[in-house]
């Protein structure tokens, strides 16, 4: 029935979404992230993996294999922000990602692990904007 329902959504990436990015080996990050549904708000914890400025998500780590298709892509190259947002949805460790379309929200396990996504796609969306050169990237791990 999920299946069904992903089909007629649209919910399902397009290969052309992932198709380059080898997820399943030597990923930037990886983890576990609580997501809010894109069509059915509700809840649900799923399995990132951040790669070549691709966020991925599957249903648990066991899933990622070189057949996998990720139940969701978003290119990072795509996002205005990224930042907290336990404000906005009332929920701790929570952290925002917003494209000119959509704002998806998330919640990590920690604050130390939302501060660490929040560092990684950051950095992510710096390295894949079109509007910035290699001598322009910012590494923020590295900030006093």
């Amino acid at each position: 029935m999920e299946s069904l329902f992903r089909s007629v959504t649209g919910a399902n990436p397009n290969l052309s979404d992932y198709e380059d990015i080898e997820f399943w080996s030597n990923p930037e990050r990886t983890g576990w992230l609580t997501k809010q549904g894109e069509y059915i708000k509700t809840w649900r914890r799923r399995w990132f993996i951040l790669k070549q400025g691709k966020l991925l998500w599957f249903k648990d780590p066991s899933s990622v294999t070189r057949a996998a298709i990720p139940r969701g892509v978003v290119s990072v190259a795509e996002c205005l922000t990224v930042k907290g947002a336990e404000d906005v949805i009332n929920k701790p460790f929570a952290f925002e990602l917003s494209t000119s379309r959509d704002t998806m929200y998330f919640i990590a396990d920690s604050e130390k692990e939302k501060e660490e996504w929040i560092n990684s796609i950051g950095r992510s969306i710096v390295q894949h904007s079109r509007s910035v050169t290699d001598s322009e990237v910012v590494d923020y791990d590295s900030r006093p």
